[in-house]
């Protein structure tokens, strides 16, 4: 019978006892695994008894093999009778293994943490309520509005901002071009700051056909390292010149873009789909809100084991993220001016607190003894399947047997987050957010008296994009 031996805080460690008979029994079965490849001199490949062969390359010749397979059997066996949630893979320490002896492994691995978990009910988190604005509505429309824009060729004009130009560069530091630097027929819109500070506002002015040089810098955080904060010349030739013509917004434009006969109709459409959708992203801001306020009470050390699969998740998630996009994760690093290792470092922080989220879901779980059956478990495969096989019963049927066979635990696990972390939401006190002190201060200071200056300073706006959202 295993015993645990010692837990210092999520290390347990356990000893596990493979006898000499044991091991002579697998040392008998490797021999005949091997025997077929074993030649000897004196007899046929594969046919050299076992004293033979053990005279010939020395008593314990298969012991080393014997050992390797026998431990983990040990191991695992070990776990499942000491009820053990291992996160890590085991430190394993044992003297020599020697012929006709008993063999004594020493265990250590890391396990599941145990929180003590802080009590949420009529804890307090931060309100929110995403609103729908008639701001939000008239920028819907004015996206429609661009979406179905003409657009209109410019040549008795020089180019202004909100113009839409297209370009040929070649871009250099000291007479020395560099990567990346060189484009033709690239479009810009003027205004939209989508070059480096200073290169659209030099366009401004030219006409179609006109060569210059725009020279601008770099800002000092630029993802290429080699560039940030360097002054570079590009030589510019301005190709053409083209606006955006938008459609007024009527009854004859909103029905050629919609099934509706008129703005009216068609702005009660909207504001109704986005309710539905600020409703839905009030409630999983809610959810998230409230598991960060409760996770970032409580203290647990999380082992090294867990943050480093979790990163490994993280990365496999941008992954496939970005293939969806067209790229890949290298290209993506490459625009970042980074590399896999530090991205990984950086990415050590959220996912520790990924880990603690789940530890606390997991201890609400254990708290309020919530169980899932067999049935919901079913009902929620199919409708995970009906979303992607609505129409075709037989690759359903399939995917189904599939996901019951080897995702079954996963999708359990899923609905027992999910009634966790709804049971935390009802439990909540939701406030609106509080003044703090230093808010308070730095609003007093805001509210005294300006001393007059005797020379006006003109300052450079950057015209921001309007909130699409209000939140209380």
């Amino acid at each position: 019978m295993t015993e645990i031996l010692k837990k210092e805080n999520n290390k347990v460690y356990f000893d596990i006892e493979i006898s000499a008979e044991e091991l002579k029994k697998q040392e008998l079965e490797v021999y005949k695994k091997n025997k077929s490849s074993i030649q000897i001199p004196g007899f046929r490949k594969g046919h050299a008894p076992l004293r033979i062969i053990e005279q010939f390359y020395g008593k314990g010749i298969f012991l080393e093999d014997a050992v390797n397979d026998l431990l983990p059997k040990k191991y695992e066996e070990a776990v499942k009778e000491l009820n053990l949630e291992v996160v890590d893979s085991p430190e394993v320490d044992f003297d020599k293994v020697e012929e006709g002896k008993d063999l004594l492994a020493h265990i250590s691995v890391d396990v599941k943490p145990e929180i003590e978990l802080p009590d949420y009910k009529g804890m307090e988190v931060e309100e929110v309520n995403y609103q729908v604005t008639d701001e939000l509505i008239n920028n819907d429309l004015e996206n429609q509005r661009r979406m179905n824009a003409r657009i209109v060729n410019v040549d008795n004009r020089p180019a202004q901002k909100g113009d839409k130009v297209n370009i040929n560069f070649t871009g250099s530091i000291d007479g020395v071009e560099f990567e990346g630097g060189k484009a033709g027929n690239q479009d810009l819109e003027l205004g939209s700051n989508t070059f480096i500070p200073g290169f659209e506002d030099q366009i401004i002015g030219k006409n179609i056909g006109d060569e210059f040089d725009v020279v601008a810098s770099f800002p000092e955080d630029y993802h290429a390292k080699e560039l940030a904060g360097k002054e570079a010349t590009f030589k510019t030739k301005l190709n053409s010149i083209s606006l955006e013509e938008l459609p007024e917004v009527d009854d004859e434009f909103i029905k050629d873009i919609s099934d509706f006969d008129t703005v009216d109709e068609y702005k009660k459409d909207l504001r109704e789909k986005r309710e539905k959708e600020f409703k839905e992203r009030t409630e999983a801001e809610k959810k998230a809100r409230a598991l960060k306020t409760l996770a970032s009470k409580v203290q647990v050390e999380v082992p090294k084991g867990m943050i480093e699969d979790e990163i490994e998740n993280m990365v496999n998630s941008y992954n496939q993220n970005l293939g969806a996009q067209g790229l890949k994760l290298d290209q993506y690093l490459g625009m970042l001016g980074t590399n896999l290792k530090d991205f990984k470092e950086n990415l050590k922080p959220q996912a520790k607190e990924n880990v603690i989220e789940r530890l606390t879901l997991d201890a609400i779980v254990k708290k309020e003894g919530f169980e899932v059956s067999d049935e919901e478990i079913e009902k929620e495969v199919d409708q995970v399947l009906e979303t992607y096989f609505s129409k075709d019963e037989e690759k359903k049927k399939e995917m189904k047997h599939i996901m019951l066979e080897h995702n079954k635990e996963a999708v359990k696990n899923d609905l027992l987050a999910r009634r966790a972390v709804e049971k935390l939401v009802e439990e909540c006190k939701f406030v609106e957010k509080k003044e703090t002190e230093e808010k308070k201060s730095e609003k007093i200071k805001e509210e005294k008296p300006k001393a007059k200056k005797t020379t006006k300073k003109s300052e450079t706006k950057k015209e921001t994009k309007k909130e699409e959202t209000s939140e209380k």
